[in-house]
């Protein structure tokens, strides 16, 4: 019976190392195992028996590696993944992917079922004192998401029906190139066969067709930083009126006062952009910064300027 318990914790052991790098020469696990090299390939054949994907890799060091198999065999965690994975699943209960609510349930019962109670009194605590805002607007379909994602990833073109904001719905073809997540929403960014540029298209607004099209030689993206160009374009699509100021004062004591952007234009001065959807508003934003300041663009700024500048000194105070 005792061979048995130390041949099971041995290949547990042995599987933990698997997971925790890519390529394992057979000498280091013998080592790390404190067995001979002959066991290792014994309990590598064990493994293989009960389904988990070990690969021998060649070369005079040669030794082994885990794949990818067909079905999926049981997992080791460590405290912290274990607690990651716990907590990530009920986030996803309560998430903005629709149809994983209750497969998140049931994995998550799994797996506070074998918790160790140090682990299990951690989720419970984080879970205890952490309080959710009630998601609001449309959610996710999961196999929108991973459909596009596997498409990103095979570099296949995608082929759907989108609906815009003013409710028309057509037949896009794009090269998908990445997922980008941005509270509540999830959004595709791919290259637009027909119009041919780039785009950004909500996922809950996308009804994906079957089958997939041909596969794509993958584009540059529109910059580096997918998702800071995701974000530039929701702002100006959220805000779509510019205003450029150049400020009599240092960029350090304007960065902070507002939400603008602030570029430094020598030591004293700095060129303030903001974003809005109201002239006016803009206007009293930038006088309340209580500095010196000139209009840039757009010129229909300088007209509310004085407006509401005749107006104060008009008022009754």
């Amino acid at each position: 019976m005792g061979d048995v318990l130390d041949t099971s914790a041995r290949l547990l052991r042995l599987l933990f190392l698997l997971q925790t790098r890519r390529d394992w020469p057979s000498a280091d696990l013998a080592d790390r195992l404190g067995v001979a090299p002959r066991t290792v390939r014994r309990d590598i054949d064990r493994l293989r028996s009960l389904g988990y994907p070990v690969h021998s890799t060649p070369g005079v060091s040669g030794g082994y590696r885990l794949g990818r198999g067909a079905e999926l065999p049981p997992l080791l965690l460590d405290d912290d993944e274990a607690v990651a994975v716990a907590v990530g699943l009920r986030t996803a209960a309560n998430g903005t992917v629709t149809g994983i609510e209750e497969t998140s349930l049931r994995a998550l019962a799994k797996l506070e079922q074998v918790l160790p109670a140090h682990l299990r009194s951690r989720v419970n605590t984080l879970q205890t004192h952490t309080v959710r805002i009630n998601r609001e607007g449309p959610t996710v379909d999961a196999d929108v998401l991973t459909r596009a994602a596997a498409a990103c990833r095979d570099r296949e073109q995608l082929r759907f029906d989108y609906t815009d904001h003013q409710g028309r719905s057509a037949e896009r073809k794009a090269e998908p190139h990445s997922l980008v997540t941005k509270g509540n929403r999830w959004y595709l960014v791919g290259w637009d066969v027909e119009r041919a540029a780039w785009r950004t298209y909500r996922a809950d607004r996308i009804r994906l067709r079957t089958p997939n099209g041909p596969r794509f030689v993958p584009r540059e993206p529109p910059e580096p930083d997918v998702a800071a160009w995701v974000q530039n374009g929701l702002a100006h699509e959220m805000w779509p009126v510019e205003g450029r100021f150049l400020v009599h004062a240092p960029a350090a004591r304007i960065a902070g006062r507002t939400a603008g952007t602030v570029e430094p234009d020598g030591d004293d001065r700095c060129v303030l952009t903001l974003r809005g959807d109201d002239l006016h508003l803009m206007a009293v934003v930038v006088a309340f910064l209580d500095v010196d300041f000139e209009v840039l663009e757009p010129p229909e700024l300088r007209d509310r300027l004085h407006v509401l500048g005749r107006r104060l000194l008009s008022s009754r105070i």
